[in-house]
């Protein structure tokens, strides 16, 4: 029996990798090693921004995700001879390089659930323009100010949000960092997952040849550059960790053990938010556009379930055969994203949905037809560039600006503000998902709040919406008491919970509109709350100073 059984195994793995033909960068064959069990005394060490953000989400103790794969798992697979190149916790697998005859010895183990191909296809270079620019604008955007406003982002700008505080995990082929737009970048950490080091710039005479780091050093530039009269991103002042996972090799070993390698580094190491502008598609049928087949699908979900808010192109297959999108866009809990022209079409190329499950995708829209950003390998020159590629990092930096605004918000609150304030939230397709996404409204989003059965809705007073909102300088605030009130106070908080103005605090009859002007000359733009307590029952609202 076991002759047979190992006969079959023969034959299925010869018909398997015949699609998955050694590369020049290695010799065998890449595949995923399933464990059954994981080592439930030992946890990776967690960064204290990955704790605050976890705390944030009500992850107060260790998840299954946490704990690392047993040693004498791996030890008995290095036994084997192949080469590990990446392990993954959240998946309880490694990935290895491995011959027939070592692939068929790793399924004997007891302790091995199952070994999983990774195949390799010819990599599709996106669609990019090379366009010169006129920059002799006096805009402080410069060039950039077409996209960034499109998405309504220069008005929190102008509020004092670039994504300060929030913490940023960008995956793609590498970066390139002497650009004057990256002078002021805030990086924290790097990690080259395909060399195994801490150097995400190129490294070798092939991938200079490659151009290996031109793709991720250009998308980059889109959400986190910073030149004055030529280019600025949405969220310049966002903390950033660079994962480079992505080869840009003609005939290469598709990477995704290294985007699911780089998801878990990054959360790890406190990331609110992951942007990859890369996908997977051709080894897929679109029966595993399902939310749970990829191994990078999967990742996404279980970083979003971490509380990290995962943003990916759609891809650039809409006028191709295949139309749809790719992985892991297909996840429940990404934010995919399409590509819009100037003027707020759909762009030709960009991927439509719905998934094999019938979801909506992609999720929302933002200009990635001649999109304005940095030329690599250049100090100060810059290009267009087009492709879900770029209109991916546009919607995590607008992201990051709204977690700036509203740090107390959870992923998935950023997500339903991004959503269901864009420009086709009435009425979402399988074209443009919700439509482009406008910064301003998601940051001043009211989320709908569920009430238990033992919420009580007090009746003596009835507190009107504050307007106008925003607001410069006088915002007002109308109170009708049905009933007297013993004592009724309202009052000015900022975002720091910083008592700012108290407006009235004394007692109310009932049927007496009072009505509260504040004068906010002297106080900096940005969030305010404006809080009315009386006796049995309380109103929060949000507001916005615009100087």
């Amino acid at each position: 029996m076991k002759i047979v059984l190992y006969l079959f195994t023969s034959i299925l793995y010869a018909q398997i990798l015949t699609d998955l033909a050694p590369g020049k960068r290695q010799k065998g064959y890449r595949v995923w090693v399933y464990f059954d069990k994981k080592d439930q005394r030992k946890i990776v060490d967690l960064d204290p921004s990955s704790i605050k953000r976890r705390e944030k989400h009500n992850i107060h103790t260790a998840t299954k995700y946490d704990y690392l794969i047993k040693d004498a798992y791996i030890d008995a697979i290095k036994d084997v001879g192949v080469e590990i190149k990446n392990q993954s916790r959240w998946l309880n697998a490694v990935s290895v390089i491995a011959d027939l005859e070592q692939i068929i010895l790793i399924e004997k183990f007891t302790f091995v659930k199952k070994v999983s191909p990774i195949y390799q296809h010819k990599k599709k270079k996106p669609a990019q323009s090379h366009q010169s620019i006129n920059q002799n604008r006096n805009l402080n955007y410069g060039n950039s100010q077409n996209q960034i406003e499109q998405i309504n982002c220069h008005i929190p700008h102008i509020a004092g949000y670039f994504g300060q505080g929030v913490r940023v995990l960008y995956l793609d082929t590498g970066y390139e960092l002497n650009h004057e737009a990256y002078d002021s970048l805030n990086l924290i950490a790097e990690y080259d997952f395909i060399n195994d080091d801490q150097n995400t710039a190129n490294e070798n005479a092939q991938e200079i040849i490659d151009d290996q780091d031109d793709h991720g050093t250009i998308c980059l530039s889109v959400m986190a550059g910073y030149a004055p009269g030529n280019l600025i991103g949405p969220a310049f002042k966002s903390e950033y960790l660079l994962a480079k996972t992505e080869i840009m090799a003609e005939e290469i070993q598709q990477e995704e053990d290294n985007y699911v390698a780089a998801l878990e580094w990054g959360e790890a190491l406190g990331a609110d938010i992951a942007c990859a502008s890369l996908g997977y598609l051709d080894w897929y049928t679109y029966n595993d556009l399902d939310g749970n087949t990829a191994a990078t699908t999967i990742a996404v979900d279980i970083a979003s379930n971490l509380g990290v808010l995962c943003v990916n192109s759609a891809g650039n297959e809409g006028d191709d055969p295949w139309y749809y999108i790719i992985t892991p866009a297909d996840a429940d809990s990404v934010i995919s994203v399409g590509a819009v022209l100037q003027n707020g079409e759909i762009a030709n190329f960009s991927s439509r949905g719905p998934t094999y499950d019938g979801r909506i995708k992609p999720e929302v829209c933002a200009l990635g037809a001649s999109t304005y950003c940095i030329r690599s390998n250049t100090e100060n020159s810059y290009r267009t560039a087009s492709g879900t590629s770029f209109s991916a990092p546009l919607v995590a930096g607008a992201a990051a600006v709204i977690l700036s605004a509203n740090p107390e918000w959870t992923n998935m609150q950023v997500r339903e503000a991004l959503l269901m304030t864009a420009s086709n939230s009435n009425a979402p397709d399988n074209t443009y998902g919700y439509g482009i996404i406008n910064t301003w409204d998601a940051i001043n989003y009211q989320h709908t709040v569920s009430l238990g059965d033992n919420y009580f809705i007090p009746n003596e007073v009835r507190v009107n919406k504050a307007f106008p909102n925003p607001f410069n300088p006088f915002i007002s605030i109308v109170i009708e008491p049905i009933s007297n009130t013993s004592k009724l106070n309202t009052s000015i908080y900022d975002m720091n919970g910083k008592l700012v103005k108290v407006l009235y605090n004394d007692k109310t009859k009932a049927n007496t509109l009072i009505t509260l002007i504040w004068d906010s000359l002297g106080y900096p733009s940005g969030i305010y709350f404006i809080y009315t307590n009386w006796s049995g029952g309380s109103d929060l609202q949000k507001v916005t100073l615009l100087k």
